[in-house]
């Protein structure tokens, strides 16, 4: 991503998508997740997300991804909407925690 697609990406609305019903999966290990998360995330470590897919799949609702700087989250992503998952960056859980505090 160039710095003006960074600039002028359109922002996710992730007040909007929690209120649709939205699923936050923190795809960092066990362990980490153990250290701190967002109360009420789901803790799927990114190399077992191909095992949950099916699951979310049927739950029928949005998917925002988070980890501990993004990276993972952003790779979570690509698979679960290769796979016809709605679904969103919401990137590192400390961040995203932030935002969503702020905005429920």
């Amino acid at each position: 991503m160039s710095l003006l697609d960074f600039l002028f990406v359109k922002k996710t609305d992730f007040k909007a998508l929690l209120q649709r019903g939205a699923i936050i999966v923190d795809v960092r290990t066990p362990q980490e997740y153990k250290s701190g998360h967002i109360k009420g995330s789901k803790n799927i470590p990114l190399d077992a997300l191909p095992t949950y897919v099916d699951d979310l799949k049927a739950k029928g609702r949005p998917i925002i991804t988070c980890c501990r700087s993004g990276a993972r989250s952003r790779a979570a992503v690509g698979l679960l909407k290769a796979r016809g998952i709605e679904s969103y960056n919401g990137g590192a859980w400390t961040t995203l925690e932030s935002i969503i505090k702020t905005t429920r």
